[in-house]
């Protein structure tokens, strides 16, 4: 069997509104439990949150991983390095284009409306990549982060519609 197979992953940057999450969950849980002396109603309260918190934390972490088999390209978003969930899937038929961003190979479609879909870790020193694909009047745009075996298999795959500059 000739099956082109490539798999690549990345980590999402933790953002400062889930930074603040955290950090608000933990000041209410405190203050919930101080005040639980006072009432016992609030104890109920306190629990709920500390529940709270230990399911939420875990999810803020998130990670993706691209897998590439003979043509088609899945994301799967994994969140708190246990629960993983089939994102897209998406057939390279399909696809118009794929160039790194800010590419001129990407000038076509920047009058089209669109719709902006992220796998990418959004750290300033990633190069992620864009694929366009086209339904109707709107193109979906996809960033993530293929690796450089990615690119290739891609490539042979789809060589016409791969631009690496």
């Amino acid at each position: 069997m000739n099956e082109l197979y490539a798999e690549a992953g990345v980590k999402r940057k933790e953002t400062a509104g889930s930074y603040a999450l955290r950090f608000l969950l933990i000041i209410v849980a405190v203050i919930a439990f101080f005040l639980t002396f006072q009432n016992s109603i609030l104890l109920f309260v306190s629990a709920i949150l500390i529940v709270a918190i230990i399911y939420i934390f875990p999810r803020l972490s998130v990670e993706y991983e691209y897998v590439f088999c003979d043509g088609q390209l899945d994301f799967d978003k994994i969140m708190g390095n246990a629960k993983r969930k089939t994102a897209l899937k998406i057939d390279f038929d399909q696809v118009e284009i794929m160039a790194p961003e800010g590419s001129h190979a990407l000038d076509g479609y920047t009058h089209v409306k669109t719709v902006v879909k992220d796998f990418s870790s959004r750290s300033k020193e990633s190069k992620p990549y864009v694929i366009v694909l086209r339904e109707g009047d709107t193109a979906t745009k996809i960033l993530f982060e293929p690796n450089e075996k990615m690119i290739n298999c891609i490539k042979l795959k789809s060589p016409r519609k791969v631009a690496q500059y």
